[in-house]
């Protein structure tokens, strides 16, 4: 289940993007993370989905959802000079003028599109009380 490692990279890349952050880790809280993952990207989603929770347990991940858009195979068709969606990936031909094709547009992404963030108000724009102030 190779899965189970490629979301502790996403969650390792996320962590480094809020890490570089001027705001900091401590004043931001992910609640979503959005992945594109293509039909030949060879990646099970229920099993992308079973190791999330697992996988961001303890971090500034923990508790967010995982939101992943499934993307069919699309090749180019040079005979009908368009991109094609293909019916099923056993069939790299023209679906319109059954042309062999090779020529891959789409299908094999597996990204992060977007991570949704909730700030922590108080952490955020912490400024000193006035107790901290000399008088």
């Amino acid at each position: 289940m190779h899965e189970l490692s490629i979301v502790y990279s996403i969650v390792q890349t996320v962590t480094a993007a809020l890490a570089s952050d001027p705001a900091g880790i401590d004043s931001q809280r992910v609640s979503c993370v959005r992945l594109q993952v293509g039909a030949l990207s060879g990646v099970t989603i229920d099993a992308l989905l079973f190791s999330y929770d697992l996988a961001t347990d303890g971090t500034a991940l923990a508790g967010s959802r995982l939101e992943i858009e499934q993307l069919p195979v699309t090749i180019y068709c040079a005979t009908c000079a368009e991109i094609r969606e293909i019916e099923g990936v056993q069939r790299f031909r023209c679906p319109v003028c059954d042309t062999p094709s090779g020529d891959i547009r789409q299908g094999r992404e597996l990204e992060i599109v977007s991570v949704e963030l909730e700030t922590n108000l108080f952490a955020a724009s912490r400024e000193p009380a006035m107790e901290d102030h000399p008088r």
